[in-house]
């Protein structure tokens, strides 16, 4: 037997389809689970129209519940004969069962008398009645609507119910609807009622007027309309997965229009003519096999439209928003970049942190900053400082103000087109990105010095004036923007302080109310990096004692961080680690226990002191050269040779003796011992295997 729930609805945002239908299953499952109903599949599916729940082989009963009651205390309930007193007889009254029922168990508290009680499960019709309204009402959203004088919100206003099991309706109230067994199909071509006899009827009848209800089968429909469509004209569709799954769910029965525009937009940048198409029409652009795109377009329609008349509708809008903006372009080009950046001293950045004109001095200053520590060539950083300096002038373009997501992009093109050097326009094109998780990242030095000045400058100005992510809250982006230092970082090798980078950036606020002083936000915002990039590492497989123990000295340094996480996923199964670990671990747990001193050869009494120590010294020499090198395995190989003279140490000296001197002394080697070899990372954290 299975159970149908649907619930009808006025046009559903297509952006929050997905998350919707994540939270109806979770909290279906949950539901069932928590009132003993057994099922063997729960489904959920939508439409623009509807949101469906089906849940595959559901009991009819509910499993009974055997529950134990605690009651009085053993000696209260039974007499020294072992007789029943009254308390047991009340107990067992009041539980409805009878006293040679009682049973006697042990707790913590002493001995106690339970009543075992065996609740029968009611029929499944009957709870889900009772649960199926605070199942629908427990859906959260963003934007809750409230309609007519209802008290109840949903996400959209609800038409219809419908609640099946088997073949009966399972009855309830609201918001003053209640199911039947009545839904409808697509609203011009299919207006009249459907009328379900049973749960298995549900697709056939959806089917027969033209609803697709799989999400996933509607999008595997549109790609092959896709692959065909664009074969038909000789070219293809590059794949894009957000707009698949927005244009997934704002149809019902998709139906594949192809268009055409007029091939003068050709002349336009790519992303000019693209992004009226995707992120305003919902279309998929066209590319021929040398990666230009073609005038032409597909679009979705849903159900048999007339797709000529269709087409031509597509068609007109799509010229309108094409001819904007080439009049944005063209205008946009009458001026210079560099000269629009003036009127970025009238555009605020955001409040307490000056306006768009202050933070391109600051980016200027950052970009220099970095090119110097990381080394880079005086031409790349002439680059970067000229395409920081002209990074944010396209945000007083036309073009940007009716197309915010071409910031940078257009920047890159303005540049070009007012004869600025290859490499400034690419660098300006680059500096945002990545934009979004698995986004590219940018490939010039330049380039990417400038996004990592970018996204730095935000996250200090933000944390210094308090306005940090919480919880799922992050209105500025700054998780995004710390982990695309982070990747930037990897990718390109850069070797830098963050706490250094932090320092300058906060430098350049000089003059403004800050909340926050520089030492709480290079602590708050090195901890903030810390849990990025431990999420980072943990997401590309690493183990997470290995992730925990490179991060264990600091995160200050990414590549330092990098280093020692691969060096100890490299030689962790070598016996040599093993040998490592133990000598760590004895001269770490010695060394917490007192105050060390500088070590003063003097005072050794045992000849084992003598030759750990001159050990140590040379080995330490080596080690500190490796870790300067950045040759973190070696390093690690170089430090287990240490522990034969750990072990004739531990064996045949005792540390923690009387004579004060004597034992800081001795703790002293072994304090410097651990703390050298915690360079390597904090050992203590790796799980060691048995």
């Amino acid at each position: 037997m299975d159970y149908l729930l649907e619930i009808g609805v006025e046009e559903l945002p297509a952006r929050l389809a997905g998350p919707v239908l994540a939270q109806f299953r979770e909290l279906a499952e949950k539901m069932l689970r928590e009132n003993r109903i057994a099922f063997e599949e729960v489904r959920v599916y939508s439409t623009p129209r509807r949101i469906t729940l089906l849940v595959k082989g559901i009991a009819g009963v509910q499993t009974d519940l055997v529950e134990e009651v605690k009651g009085p205390p053993r000696r209260a309930a039974f007499d020294e004969a072992g007789q029943p007193t009254k308390a047991a007889h009340g107990f067992a009254r009041g539980q409805g069962v009878a006293v040679s029922d009682l049973v006697v168990r042990a707790t913590p508290a002493g001995e106690y008398v339970f009543a075992r009680k065996r609740i029968q499960g009611r029929p499944t019709a009957e709870v889900l009645r009772e649960q199926i309204p605070a199942l629908i009402g427990g859906l959260s959203f963003p934007r809750p609507m409230r309609w007519g004088n209802l008290d109840f919100r949903f996400i959209r206003p609800i038409r219809w119910l419908v609640s099946i099991l088997g073949d009966e309706v399972v009855d309830f109230e609201l918001g003053g609807l209640r199911p039947g067994r009545v839904t409808y199909g697509l609203r011009n071509f299919h207006p009249g009622p459907i009328e379900l006899r049973n749960t298995d009827d549900y697709f056939e009848r959806m089917q027969e007027a033209s609803i697709v209800v799989s999400q996933e089968r509607r999008k595997e429909m549109i790609r092959e309309a896709l692959d065909v469509e664009a074969g038909r004209l000789g070219g293809r569709v590059v794949p894009d997965d957000d707009l698949l799954e927005e244009v997934t769910h704002l149809v019902e029965s998709p139906l594949p229009i192809v268009g055409e525009f007029d091939p003068r937009f050709l002349r336009l940048p790519p992303e000019v003519v693209i992004t009226p198409m995707k992120e305003h029409q919902r279309y998929f652009p066209v590319w021929d096999e040398n990666g230009r795109l073609l005038p032409r377009f597909i679009a979705f329609a849903n159900g048999p439209v007339d797709r000529e008349l269709v087409r031509r509708g597509n068609e007109k809008v799509l010229r309108a928003r094409l001819q904007d903006a080439e009049f944005f372009y063209q205008e946009d080009l009458r001026t210079p970049l560099e000269k629009k950046i003036e009127k970025l001293k009238k555009v605020v950045y955001l409040e307490g942190l000056g306006t768009v004109y202050d933070r391109v001095q600051r980016l200027v200053s950052l970009s220099r900053y970095l090119c110097g520590v990381l080394g880079l060539t005086e031409g790349q950083r002439e680059t970067a400082e000229r395409a920081a300096y002209l990074s944010k002038a396209d945000l007083v373009t036309s073009m940007v103000f009716e197309f915010p997501e071409l910031q940078g992009i257009m920047g890159g093109y303005y540049a070009r087109a007012g004869g600025e050097r290859e490499e400034v326009c690419r660098a300006i094109e680059e500096h945002y990105r990545p934009r979004f998780a698995g986004d590219e990242l940018p490939q010039t030095k330049p380039g990417a010095v400038v996004a990592i000045a970018d996204k730095i400058d935000g996250l200090v100005g933000c944390f210094a004036l308090g306005l940090e992510p919480s919880g799922s809250q992050d209105p500025y982006a700054l998780r995004r923007q710390a982990l695309g230092i982070l990747h930037i970082a990897l990718s390109q090798g850069f070797d830098f302080s963050l706490r250094e980078l932090v320092a300058r950036a906060y430098e350049n606020y000089q003059g403004m109310e800050l909340r926050y002083s520089l030492a709480e936000v290079e602590d708050r915002l090195e901890e903030f990096f810390r849990v990025r990039l431990r999420g980072l590492y943990l997401d590309r497989g690493y183990p997470y004692d290995l992730v925990d123990a490179a991060l264990g000295p600091s995160s200050d340094r990414i590549q330092a961080v990098r280093g020692r996480l691969e060096a100890l996923a490299a030689v962790r199964q070598e016996p040599e680690m093993d040998s490592l670990l133990t000598a760590y671990t004895r001269a770490s747990r010695l060394a917490r226990q007192g105050e060390g001193r500088e070590v003063d050869p003097g005072l050794f009494r045992e000849p084992e002191e003598r030759e750990l120590y001159d050990s140590w010294l040379r080995i330490k020499d080596d080690l500190l050269c490796l870790v300067a090198g950045g040759k973190y395995r070696e390093a690690l190989l170089t430090g287990a040779r240490l522990t034969e003279h750990l072990d004739r140490f531990f064996d045949r000296v005792m540390v923690m003796v009387e004579d004060e001197a004597l034992r800081k002394n001795r703790l002293g080697i072994l304090k410097d011992i651990a703390a050298t070899l915690r360079m390597l990372g904090d050992l203590d954290k790796i799980v060691r295997s048995s």
